[in-house]
């Protein structure tokens, strides 16, 4: 309001002056040489009051810049502590210990399906293999209870089996 205000008072010093001119031209044709030098004393003055007036206004305008931009500073600031706030709360929430804990675990999880994998995938270990080897060995020794072999001699000839005559095709059978 103030910058407005000195403005409208440059406008009426502007044309003061320019009225003060014509006038002391009219009284230098009518050979009123003091009343014309005092009148450009007066013009002087205001021409002073208005480089003034244009300083203030200057000085009027940087100083709403500046306060426009510690504004702009103030809501960064506020946005910066609405921010810090919130990390602040999201740390207390989860703790660093919390963090490790979960770390660690998902490493454990990781290690385990790789793990898994390699297994599925056929890429063990010799020792993997010879471990196994040794697994199969006792197991088949276990199971590998044989049946006792007969001690009598066994015949030469086998006895021929006849035919079964009139018996009915499986396709029939399944038909009827």
């Amino acid at each position: 309001q103030q910058r407005d205000k000195l403005r409208q008072y440059q406008k009426r010093l502007s044309l003061g002056l320019e009225r003060e001119r014509a006038l002391a031209r009219q009284l230098l044709r009518d050979g009123k040489k003091e009343k014309a030098m005092l009148l450009l004393k007066k013009k002087r003055y205001q021409e002073q009051l208005l480089e003034k007036t244009e300083t203030q206004i200057s000085n009027l305008e940087r100083m709403v810049q500046d306060i426009e931009f510690t504004q702009i500073e103030m809501k960064v600031i506020e946005g910066l502590k609405i921010g810090n706030e919130c990390l602040h709360r999201m740390h207390q929430v989860m703790s660093i210990e919390e963090v490790e804990r979960i770390i660690g675990e998902t490493q454990d999880a990781v290690e385990y399906q790789r793990q898994i994998d390699e297994l599925l995938a056929g890429s063990l270990t010799e020792e993997d293999e010879d471990a196994i080897l040794e697994e199969l060995n006792a197991i088949t020794q276990e199971q590998l209870e044989l049946p006792e072999v007969p001690s009598e001699p066994l015949p030469e000839k086998v006895p021929e089996v006849s035919p079964i005559k009139n018996r009915p095709k499986p396709e029939l059978v399944a038909a009827s």
